[in-house]
């Protein structure tokens, strides 16, 4: 956010407007009545009413440029900009507080080309103007360009110098920093206090502390600098030095100590210094509960919640956010349903706690209210029910968030647009992510790794490597993240040359030293290549000891390979490391099946019902028509159930003769062919499959997502279907996705 003194700035020009042209509606004395309705305007507006503003607006017989300027002034401030931008070229005489109003609503939103084309259109720049432009140029961080805005200004004010130098500091740019404030002499306390805090907001103590004892005069914004400067250093000891020896104290001070002892974990300390405070302020009781919350003492954190005298939003929404953190749901929601005043923070922090719970429906029907109680939707609230969308592969309602994010005129900044780029990648959707990341304005770590983790996970080495490549020519440099992706591209895809050169070449080319995550894709990459030996080898050598995540892949390789014999020995390691892990025993199971090894097959099961191992039981979900539908094996619920099971009974005729034949190797019992092919024909998948088949018009893709991973009966069958209905069918199981397509996996049923 800019700095409020620009708003401040901007407000005063209300005072210095051009007199009306001869014949305007406008006067420079507007009656009475304008004054009455202009003042109504602004305190809609100011209280969120904007569609009172607006009927007020349009009710009124006469206007004046004040009349404008309030609507244009509570759309910025509400905002709304691509109404505010629209509105403000209906004014039919724009002043300067006109252009500077929308030039801040520009700026605050991250809109800045936008804003350099206004700048260039105003007939008359002032100091308003180039300090808007200067320090929104500075919060981007494109501090040579706030740099050129700040010599272009004619007359520069102490907002200018101190925009100047804050974007310096904030920026970490210190030197020129210092070099600008050694040009001149006549700096006041806030440049002081701004030089000082540069320099501990880039941990240079020393030269802070030497700013601190040159300073002329110092205040209290001084003091509390240096305190809040070593207790969050975690140096307590000095910190209550300067505390002890300040000549004037205020509350932040007080609240300085408290948050400082809190954050180091020093809670009795807090609480005593707290306890003492001649005065306490909201911000005081907020930084003592959140001390409670940090810890998970919700109990302690509820009983001073309950004894504040001054509780404002922010402690609402402190008591909100640590009953989610804790995974305490019921009481979270509680305390939002008792706010007196919600803010964007507390509808994101409801709307968190639910996503991140896995509370997908109570998500987005949270989100459905938040649009009904007409509060504007930040960039967390997007970013928190996108990712609620990916998680359940909601693409049509994803997609319609897309559209109000362009709507709300977000640009695609990497916060939100991580989260977009995610949304579609999980739901199958390749080519919207691939545009999503292509239009993103900026790209982060997390944009890149992104990308690549997803092509890797739907089969797409290739792809994945080249976005590798391209990522290489940029300034950012691969992490330890980035090289996980690339060996599991490289696995997904049997690219098995490629990964070994990447692995043991990562460390000389990028600085990655091996983790056990590579080393998991690694032995995952040997071990579906049938190289089982010296993915063992590998294991044997590693500089620490395999877990249970290196021994799936081996177990998952050696039903593959039908090595039983390994994959025992594999299973019994996961046994010792994760005994209740429910997966391992069934992945092990299906290999004495496929040997029809039934006695085994018992003995897993016997073994499961000892240690009281319950197996995950299996589903698949679809959406259609913004509906959620799920299936589970032979479901008997779903109001259309006759109809799916009639055409999958028709189905299943046409793929047999096709070729199609039923992989009753993989049923875990003792039965009849017949009985066995009976089993595996109502998978949840298939259901949910055929059900889209039934409702989703041709030409649209298939997209099921199943919790667990896709059988390998499920996955024939999936093919002949893609084939014989000549449609695409994207399934997302626990472990990757799989494109089907005339016939074929994009896995190269290498899974």
């Amino acid at each position: 956010m800019l700095p409020s003194r620009h708003l401040r700035a901007v407000a005063r020009q209300r005072s210095h407007r051009r007199p009306a042209a001869a014949g305007d509606v406008f006067s420079v004395k507007p009656d009475a009545e304008v004054i009455r309705r202009n003042k109504a305007i602004t305190a809609h507006m100011r209280a969120g009413r904007v569609l009172d503003a607006e009927r007020l607006f349009t009710e009124m017989p006469r206007r004046s440029t004040s009349t404008y300027n309030a609507m244009l002034a509570g759309y910025a401030a509400n905002g709304r900009l691509p109404l505010a931008r629209s509105f403000f070229r209906s004014i039919p005489n724009p002043d300067s507080f006109s252009y500077n109003t929308l030039l801040h609503a520009l700026a605050v939103s991250s809109s800045l080309a936008d804003a350099r084309a206004l700048f260039e259109e105003m007939p008359v720049k002032d100091s308003v103007s180039y300090n808007v432009m200067i320090s929104s140029h500075a919060n981007h961080g494109l501090v040579s360009l706030a740099r050129h805005y700040f010599d272009l200004a004619p007359e520069k004010d102490a907002v200018s110098w101190n925009g100047m130098l804050a974007a310096y500091v904030r920026n970490g740019r210190i030197q020129e920093a210092r070099g600008l404030f050694d040009s001149r002499t006549e700096w006041d306390s806030i440049s002081w206090n701004a030089m000082m805090a540069g320099y501990v907001q880039w941990g240079q103590m020393a030269e802070a502390q030497e700013m601190f004892n040159r300073m002329p005069q110092r205040d209290v914004v001084s003091w509390n600098t240096m305190v809040s400067a070593y207790a969050r250093r975690g140096d307590m000891a000095e910190a209550r030095r300067f505390f002890d020896v300040a000549p004037v104290r205020d509350v932040f001070t007080w609240t300085a100590v408290v948050s400082g002892y809190a954050q180091n974990g020093m809670l009795e300390e807090a609480r005593r210094v707290f306890d003492a405070m001649p005065e306490k302020n909201a911000v005081s009781w907020n930084a003592m509960t959140a001390a409670y919350v940090q810890q998970r003492m919700m109990a302690e954190a509820k009983e001073l919640f309950d004894a504040m005298p001054c509780r404002d939003v922010a402690s609402w929404n402190t008591m909100l956010t640590g009953y989610a953190q804790a995974g305490m749901l019921e009481e979270a929601r509680a305390i939002f349903d008792m706010m007196p005043q919600k803010d964007a923070v507390s509808w994101a922090a409801m709307l968190a706690a639910y996503s991140q719970g896995g509370f997908s429906e109570e998500t987005l029907q949270l989100f459905k209210e938040m649009g009904r109680c007409g509060e504007w939707v930040n960039r967390s609230a997007f970013a928190c029910v996108l990712s609620t969308c990916a998680d359940i592969a909601a693409l049509e309602c994803g997609m319609q968030l897309h559209g109000r994010l362009i709507k709300a005129g977000y640009g695609v900044s990497c916060f939100v647009g991580n989260a977009l780029l995610a949304m579609y990648l999980k739901c199958g959707n390749m080519e919207d992510a691939r545009n999503a990341f292509e239009e993103m304005e900026e790209r982060d770590i997390v944009s890149w790794n992104t990308m690549i983790a997803g092509y890797a996970r739907h089969g797409f080495g290739m792809e994945a490597l080249e976005v590798f490549d391209k990522m290489r020519t940029t300034s950012t440099k691969p992490d330890d993240i980035t090289l996980v992706g690339v060996l599991a591209a490289c696995s997904h895809s049997g690219l098995v040359e490629k990964g070994i050169s990447y692995f043991y070449s990562m460390h000389c080319n990028f600085g990655v030293t091996a983790k056990p995550e590579h080393y998991t894709c690694m032995i995952d990459l040997l071990g579906r290549a049938g190289r089982l030996d010296e993915a063992l080898n590998l294991m044997k050598d590693m500089p620490f000891d395999p877990d249970s995540t290196m021994w799936g892949a081996l177990l998952g390789a050696s039903r593959i390979h039908r090595n039983s014999e390994l994959g025992k020995s594999a299973a019994e390691k996961i046994f010792e490391l994760e005994p209740e892990n429910a997966g391992m025993y069934v992945l092990l199971s299906n290999i004495y099946a496929s040997y029809g090894k039934w006695r085994d097959v018992d003995k897993m099961r016997v073994m499961m019902h000892e240690r009281g191992v319950k197996k995950v039981p299996g589903f698949s979900w679809i959406e259609v028509q913004n509906k959620v539908h799920t299936f589970s094996v032979g479901d008997c619920v779903h109001p259309e159930k006759e109809s799916i099971y009639a055409f999958l009974e028709d189905l299943d005729i046409r793929m047999k003769r096709a070729g199609y034949v039923s992989a009753t190797d993989m049923v875990l019992h003792d039965v009849e062919e017949e009985e066995k092919e009976h089993m595996l024909k109502y998978h949840s998948e298939k259901l949910a499959v055929a059900y889209g088949i039934l409702k989703i018009p041709p030409g649209r893709p298939i997209r099921v997502i199943k919790n667990l991973r896709v059988c390998e009966d499920c996955h024939t069958a999936l093919k002949y279907i893609s084939a014989i209905e000549g449609r695409l069918i994207i399934l997302r199981d626990s472990n990757r996705f799989h494109h089907f397509r005339d016939g074929s996996c994009s896995c190269g049923d290498y899974w």
